[in-house]
């Protein structure tokens, strides 16, 4: 679906570059107080440069240098947040691609199909899609079943069943059917529907601040403030001493002090946050699901389909006493091959793996197959003088009573040994003789017990839900690595799980695709519903993965968190580099009235002018130089607080002190050598 963009894509970066022109509106700057006070300041400068080259006053080369890098500070933050949106722009653009109009055939009043637009379809009409044909709105499958094509949604080849009833109904304007036919219920209007909010979102034209961005903001707005106060009070002071100090100096250290890194790119860090989850074909329906993504203690994981690969597969024959293993495996291979079940195709491939039993003439044995029924419990295949059976152990217990026999002890016993390993028993028959058990087993997907393991090493507790018994559910739990279990568990249980959590101050996330998802996917700080589920799944979560891949859930954690680790970082290095630019300009404003003050001038900058002009410089061009850093994310790595924190102060912190230093420094010396100050 999402095209992966470069970080620096020509064609965005110059589309980005007129956006940041356009967002220098005052009306839209104001938004960002920390920048819109640098644009204030810019203004005032470029007003008193035009009034001193109109009155012949000394210092324009230096006067000029200053103005225009203070335009350059704003136009580079605006420009992060424009490359930001510009990527989601373009991700946007692929998407409209998919949702061009076609022609419906939808139900008249009398039962007859008409030819309509898709945009005269409203929720409630019913339309009949054909194989070839593409899908003309979102909507429920009432009737029918057919292999649908939804790569020009999620990226994937690979087609998707789509069948009435259950949780694998839901289907997207703009996907096609490949085979086969279905009746759909539309369920939205034109312009509601889900193409449309997924443009919507990343386009980020309903983004909003989350609350740490928020609060955030509030504590830049504060520090702002209070470097205000500071520096207006300095001016009395200059004064006074009648040090010679001018209003672009008292702009630049303003500049200098207030946090204009991470104002620059507080924004732009929190698209990238959303967009990265686009990247991964996950829509967050707000920033703050996100955020809380980020936060999460508790992480709920179905079993089926997230923790195992969702169908039992056979993994061994167990033959009766004095029946040979040869003979069970022909006659399980025999009884399933009428079963289109993903279990009864298993046992067939472990009949042909184990013993060799494949090519089989069944034209010359006048083989009757029985097929499996949810009501008979089994299946089975007829032939002249034999009947074999291959089912659930009651169905088989059944089937040997009505030829007047039973299950033997040994074979009681093997089901029992099975039971107690979380696995399931299918019994087989042939005749009045049961042959032996059938071993299937919930495969836990592989590399998921590592993948577990990241998330514990993160604080996160893993809960698998499960509608088997304990004693399964306890085996796979087990096996799977995750810390707890809820077993035989109803919706209300899961609701009843996520309140009990979130009332010991936990925050939790988990997946669904079902309606009975639904209440818990709403009380979860984040639910993340499949797009191949449900309409009720998909409303009730903040999440919508486009690829129905549940496990995706420990991405979703890891970006969240890395979306807040990159705030922290850059924060922590906003700040510590105005340290290093207070000891640039503070020397400089003061050091020809109080000699004394040349001691704080540790960078040895060779003029008062060149001191300030570097630091300004600097502050520009280290947005520009960290917008890679704002979109790409900081790297997250699966780690105690306490150690990522030690870590931030010491990569971002420290190195936000050092690297202004070395920067300034350089700046000097480039300054000094092209008789630029």
């Amino acid at each position: 679906m999402i095209e992966k963009k470069n970080l620096w894509n020509s064609k965005i970066a110059a589309a980005a570059l007129l956006d940041s022109v356009k967002k220098l509106d005052p009306r839209k700057m104001i938004k960002n107080p920390v920048m819109f006070v640098v644009e204030v300041g810019s203004v005032l400068t470029t007003l008193l440069l035009i009034d001193n080259t109109v009155h012949h006053r000394a210092g324009f080369g230096f006067n000029l240098q200053i103005t225009l890098w203070l335009w350059f500070t704003v136009v580079f933050a605006n420009f992060a947040e424009a490359m930001a949106e510009g990527r989601g722009k373009a991700q946007a653009d692929t998407l409209r691609k998919a949702r061009g109009e076609t022609i419906a055939q939808r139900y008249a009043a009398s039962g007859e199909l008409e030819e309509v637009a898709s945009s005269a379809l409203r929720a409630g009409n019913v339309i009949y899609i054909p194989a070839g044909q593409y899908i003309a709105g979102d909507g429920e499958v009432i009737e029918g079943v057919a292999s649908v094509d939804e790569s020009a949604i999620t990226g994937e080849s690979a087609p998707v069943i789509r069948e009435a009833g259950g949780d694998r109904s839901a289907v997207t304007g703009g996907t096609k059917v490949l085979s086969d036919w279905i009746k759909v219920k539309i369920t939205s209007n034109p312009g509601e529907t889900f193409l449309d909010r997924m443009i919507a979102l990343v386009e980020g034209a309903s983004r909003q601040k989350t609350p740490n961005e928020i609060a955030l903001s509030i504590l830049l707005s504060g520090l702002t403030i209070v470097f205000l106060l500071a520096v207006v009070t300095l001016q009395p002071f200059a004064i006074y001493s009648k040090a010679p100090q001018t209003v672009f100096v008292l702009v630049s250290l303003l500049v200098c002090l207030i946090p204009t890194t991470i104002g620059g790119l507080l924004s732009a860090i929190g698209i990238a946050g959303m967009d990265r989850l686009v990247q991964y074909n996950v829509l967050a329906m707000s920033g703050r699901a996100v955020e809380a993504a980020g936060d999460v203690n508790t992480l709920l994981l179905d079993k089926t389909g997230t923790i195992t690969l969702g169908n039992r597969q056979a993994v061994e024959f167990m033959p009766a006493p004095s029946i040979s293993a040869e003979r069970m495996a022909d006659a399980a291979q025999l009884a399933s091959l009428s079963d289109e079940t993903p279990e009864g195709r298993s046992i067939v491939v472990l009949a042909k793996t184990q013993y060799n039993l494949r090519g089989r003439d069944l034209g010359s044995i006048h083989a009757e197959f029985v097929p499996f029924t949810a009501q008979t419990r089994m299946s089975g295949v007829n032939i002249p003088g034999t009947r074999i059976r291959k089912g659930s152990v009651d169905a088989i217990t059944r089937f040997l009573e009505e030829q007047g026999s039973s299950l033997p002890q040994k074979v009681r016993e093997s089901v029992e040994e099975i039971a107690r390993a979380g696995g399931t028993p299918l019994v087989v028959a042939e005749n009045a003789t049961a042959l032996g058990v059938i071993y299937l087993k919930d495969i836990v997907k592989g590399g998921l017990k590592e993948r577990l393991a990241r998330l514990r090493a993160m604080g996160i507790r893993t809960i698998m839900i499960t509608g088997d018994n304990p004693l399964t559910a306890a085996v796979i739990a087990r096996e799977a690595g995750v810390d707890d279990f809820l077993a035989e568990a109803k919706p209300k249980d899961k609701m009843d799980l996520i309140k009990r959590e979130q009332g010991r101050g936990k925050l939790v996330a988990m997946t669904g695709d079902g309606t009975n998802d639904a209440p818990a996917l709403a009380q979860a700080d984040v639910g993340v519903a499949m797009n191949s589920g449900t309409q009720a799944a998909k409303e009730a979560g903040n999440m919508v993965d486009l690829d129905s891949n549940p496990t995706k859930l420990i991405e979703i954690v890891e970006i969240g968190k890395q979306l807040l680790m990159t705030r922290g970082a850059l924060t922590t290095f906003s700040i510590a580099n105005d340290v290093a630019k207070y000891f640039a300009i503070i020397p400089a404003m003061f050091a020809g009235v109080f000699p004394v003050l040349n001691a704080l001038n540790i960078m040895y900058l060779r003029s008062p002018q060149s001191a300030i002009l570097s630091a300004v410089i600097f502050n520009a061009i280290i947005i520009i130089a960290l917008i890679p850093l704002a979109l790409k994310g900081v790297k997250y790595e699966p780690k105690p607080a306490d150690v990522l924190l030690r870590r931030n102060l010491l990569i971002y912190g420290v190195g936000g002190m050092v690297v202004p230093f070395i920067g300034i420094k350089a700046i000097d010396m480039a300054l000094a050598f092209l008789h630029l100050a």
